[in-house]
């Protein structure tokens, strides 16, 4: 009970209000810690897909358009270092985010977009990551429910069937965040994309490329911790009436 009432207080004491989404959000760390973190994880992050690409061409158009959706979007009023990477993996298809800015998108999946806009989107989605501080909130999370795991296995004396209940909850709960997540990161890149001058249809693009380079291997939306393809479509096109509909009014 001690253990549970600690974690409860420590998850509920550590809020704070999103700046851009304006959401209330249960956080681990500070800004500071968060670009600390990303800073100091980068270097590994890029040596497990190859290192950076040597293309110089194609390292720059990365972070023309990365910086552009930064520098006219909302994102520009965080306080993140935002810095934009191009990864040598010609294989994975792959985009993500470390807390604090540093974003990366392989080559593989570079190869695979025909447009700007497109590129804009996938970038645009993972600052929409950072800015929504989904690192540090998932940290925040896991803190919590493996408080939660702990208390329920102490509680029962050892009993492994209250145990293995309470991870199937944490776990439901987990993937029920990372799919969320994903959907507000799609949000708020078509924000950031509108913003910035892109076309945020191309994001829909994005998700056709990334289902035809998943060979149509998807599990089920209850298994996985991203929403179907045809899940985050139907949200993209709901965002851009939404973002449109704001912006036309300015």
């Amino acid at each position: 009970m001690i253990i549970l009432l600690f974690t409860l207080f420590k998850y509920y004491s550590s809020t704070q209000v999103n700046e851009v989404t304006g959401e209330k959000q249960h956080i681990a760390l500070s800004v500071q810690d968060e670009i600390a973190m990303g800073l100091q994880s980068a270097p590994q992050m890029a040596a497990e897909f190859g290192g950076l690409s040597s293309n110089l061409n194609n390292q720059a158009i990365v972070k023309k358009v990365g910086q552009r959706i930064v520098a006219y979007s909302s994102a520009a009023n965080t306080p993140y270092k935002f810095d934009f990477h191009l990864l040598a993996d010609p294989n994975t298809v792959n985009a993500f985010a470390l807390p604090g800015g540093q974003i990366f998108i392989t080559d593989g999946l570079l190869r695979r977009l025909k447009t700007e806009d497109q590129l804009a989107g996938v970038l645009g989605h993972e600052a929409g990551h950072v800015v929504a501080r989904h690192s540090a909130e998932k940290m925040a999370e896991d803190q919590l429910y493996q408080g939660i795991l702990n208390s329920a296995t102490i509680g029962s004396g050892g009993d492994m069937s209250v145990a293995q209940i309470g991870q199937l909850v944490a776990g439901s709960k987990s993937m029920k965040f990372g799919r969320n997540q994903e959907l507000q990161s799609d949000d708020l890149g078509v924000r950031f994309m509108i913003e910035a001058g892109y076309d945020p249809t191309a994001m829909i693009d994005v998700m056709e490329i990334l289902k035809e380079a998943s060979g149509g291997r998807d599990v089920p939306e209850f298994q996985s911790t991203h929403p179907s393809p045809e899940n985050r479509v139907q949200h993209i096109q709901e965002a851009i009436q939404k973002y449109n509909r704001i912006y036309q009014k300015k």
